[in-house]
């Protein structure tokens, strides 16, 4: 039994996340840890929300509720809906844990003793208006790279540039929109990433098969330009972990906390910790410690595109920096844009489809399909009303809910709600048998390597392999001179459905139970062996037909949607 250790980019606590911020992550995450389980595989899936830095703060002042609060009250919420999309983590924690306080202080302290941290006077953005210092997400304004108006401080939202406020053309307080800022001086902490860059370059290039998106956005930090910068580590915020060197207080660093970008990824180490901690797990270092049984565990992380320097660079910087023997990320999965009907996705600026209100209109599995099987992983995606509808009518509704509801139906009308007895199979069976082996061999390697448009793709095929053979051997005119032969071709098109299910179920989960269910089986064990599989429901048992497992989206619901979810939102 292999082991996968998969972790999730964690979304930020500042609101109900858009379908773009799920297909860039956490769906993609949740196909691969469910095809490993179904694998046979030991599998430790995690995710968190993201809670510190100025998006937490600002999100918590427009609500009017202290910043703890409204963590808490928003992670419950993000909890809600991971669930509704059935995205199965072993654990959904928390960035704002006791675990990841200390974690993170700890970190800071192995490195500073290593001579990677160092303390930098600079001066920094302070607004008389506001009364504070203001850090990066605090300030927006025109991007010196590609002229975004509304770039942050910390990064431009259109080119993906990293930035320093003071980079920034005509910045502005995000907080009160003043102009009048001025230069101050502080102090921080800087993890020495430069010092890092020989290391880091050695171990990137040891990862194996990684996507040309997520190696070429390394190198381009590890090498344009003057090369790999060391990068602040703190913050002055009063919402955060608080600077310790370990457990000891750090001199000259009262009242800052470390920078999100720092605590973040280390939270999925601590989150690992949480899931023992809240019972559901035994022993987190056997995952995150070499020296404790992680060294046969394959870590995958997946990503949108915007994370992969942090997770490429900044966090392997604090892993490799520190010295003891914890488990680095094997394969980084990241994935481009999925834009929203001829422009962008935005939280913050409430353009596109919330997952709340996805759900609202559709079940999940739609969504998943959809989203799953246009994944933007070569290129930007664009979601369209049009291709939605498009696809979920053809592939869901008239590909698969389709085969599945002609079988059953016309089971019952001819041999009642039981698998037939009697008759044999022929050349045409032995060739579905054949190609169907085949399509599923396929549609494994692509998952085992997490390619999701082209596994969705070969799942499709698997389906319609089904259908033409439905056409082909037409077991309703068969019935009229054959019902021997009707008889057989219909008990393994029965045997197909099951099979589809349990292939299926990494996608669509919720019509995979509701297919297995109306087969009246739990027998869900994954098609190593083909033909098999397709004898595993035997003559005489019982079924009951499903309901419509897919229904069919209509042109006046397609437009009403259009008009309704237009890229804004109250």
């Amino acid at each position: 039994m292999a082991r996968h250790l998969i972790t999730s980019a964690i979304p930020y606590i500042n609101g109900i996340k858009h379908l773009g911020n799920l297909v860039g992550s956490q769906l993609p995450a949740d196909l691969f840890a469910r095809y490993q389980r179904a694998r046979g595989n030991e599998v430790l899936f995690l995710c968190a929300t993201d809670e510190h830095g100025t998006p937490a703060e600002l999100a918590a002042a427009k609500a009017g509720k202290p910043v703890a609060e409204y963590c808490a009250e928003m992670h419950e919420v993000q909890s809600r809906i991971a669930e509704g999309f059935r995205l199965s983590f072993d654990h959904f924690g928390r960035s704002s844990s006791p675990q990841n306080h200390k974690l993170t202080q700890h970190f800071a302290g192995v490195l500073a003793e290593r001579g990677l941290i160092r303390e930098v006077s600079e001066t920094q953005m302070y607004s008389p208006t506001d009364g504070r210092y203001l850090p990066d997400r605090y300030i927006e304004g025109t991007c010196p790279n590609c002229g975004f108006e509304d770039a942050r401080g910390d990064q431009c939202d259109n080119c993906t540039k990293q930035l320093d406020p003071v980079e920034l053309i005509n910045p502005r307080s995000v907080i009160s929109g003043a102009t009048d800022l001025e230069m101050r001086e502080t102090k921080h902490l800087y993890l020495c990433q430069s010092q890092m860059k020989d290391q880091l370059e050695s171990w990137i290039d040891t990862r194996e098969g990684w996507p040309v998106l997520t190696t070429s956005i390394a190198k381009k930090w590890l090498n344009d330009g003057d090369g790999l910068q060391d990068r602040g580590i703190t913050r002055d915020l009063d919402w955060g972990i608080p600077v310790k060197k370990g457990d000891e207080d750090w001199p000259g660093m009262e009242g800052k906390v470390f920078y999100v970008w720092f605590d973040a990824p280390i939270e999925y180490i601590a989150c690992a910790q949480e899931w023992v901690d809240a019972g559901k797990g035994d022993d987190w270092a056997r995952w995150w410690r070499t020296d404790k049984g992680a060294e046969d565990v394959t870590y995958t992380q997946f990503m949108g595109k915007d994370n992969v320097p942090f997770h490429t660079l900044s966090f392997p910087a604090t892993i490799l920096g520190s010295g003891e023997p914890w488990k680095l990320v094997d394969y980084i999965k990241s994935f481009n844009y999925l834009n929203y009907d001829g422009g962008q996705f935005s939280t913050s600026r409430g353009r596109g489809v919330f997952m709340d209100q996805a759900l609202e209109i559709l079940p999940a599995d739609y969504w998943r399909w959809w989203l799953l099987s246009h994944a933007p992983e070569s290129s930007d995606a664009e979601f369209t009303w049009e291709n939605f509808q498009s696809s979920v009518n053809k592939d869901l509704a008239d590909v698969l809910g389709n085969f599945a509801s002609r079988v059953t139906k016309f089971c019952r009308s001819k041999f009642g709600e039981v698998v037939p007895e009697g008759g044999s199979t022929g050349e045409r069976e032995a060739q579905l048998v054949a190609d169907l082996t085949a399509k599923i061999r396929e549609y494994e390697e692509h998952m085992a390597h997490a390619e999701v448009r082209k596994s969705a793709t070969a799942l499709r095929a698997a389906w319609v392999l089904g259908n033409e053979y439905l056409q082909d051997a037409a077991p309703w005119s068969t019935f009229k001179t054959d019902p021997e032969t009707a008889a057989a071709q219909i008990r393994l098109a029965l045997n197909v459905i099951r099979l589809y299910a349990v292939i299926s179920q990494p996608f669509i989960p919720d019509a995979s139970a509701q297919l297995l269910e109306a087969l009246k089986t739990d027998d869900d064990s994954w098609p190593d062996d083909v033909p098999a599989a397709l004898t595993s429901l035997p003559a005489g048992h019982a079924f009951t037909v499903p309901d419509v497992t897919f229904r069919k989206i209509t042109d006046d619901e397609r437009e009403d949607w259009q008009a309704r979810f237009a890229g804004k939102r109250d």
